[in-house]
């Protein structure tokens, strides 16, 4: 399984180009927001498991957001990979989306259960989407 070929990247449409960029629009305004305007919020999503201190892992979170959306932006040649990244990204971050719901952390008016179990499911989805927008499953599945 080869996830990192780039000597023939596969061809993405319209579509996809579309939506890779406005995710990368996406994750580079998070990860500013991140920084800045709602970074109280953020640190309310902060599970009090985490060892690490959390004002710094917003801060990290932030910065590698900032990065990972403007690659999908502007790496177009490395998209494929970028997709996988993102990815994992995205699973990464889940365990802290599930941990808000579990601990009944308000945060960005997810302010009952009802609305904590409802954004879960958005997590899978964005994970598809980086995964067709980038051609990554695409890139996949045609070398398997």
């Amino acid at each position: 399984m080869n996830i990192t070929n780039t000597q023939s990247p596969v061809k993405t449409s319209l579509a996809q180009n579309i939506s890779r960029f406005i995710l990368g629009i996406f994750l580079t305004t998070a990860g500013i927001s991140h920084l800045t305007w709602s970074r109280t919020e953020f640190l309310a999503q902060v599970p009090p498991w985490v060892p690490v201190n959390a004002d710094l892992v917003v801060l990290l979170s932030g910065a590698v957001e900032i990065s990972l959306g403007l690659s999908l932006i502007l790496l177009f040649k490395y998209r494929t990979q970028m997709g996988w990244i993102v990815a994992t990204f995205f699973i990464l971050v889940f365990p802290g989306n599930i941990a808000q719901l579990v601990e009944h952390r308000n945060a960005f008016g997810l302010n009952s259960d009802l609305a904590r179990w409802l954004r879960l499911p958005l997590q899978p989805l964005l994970i598809i989407l980086v995964l067709w927008s980038t051609g990554a499953w695409h890139s996949w599945r045609s070398n398997k």
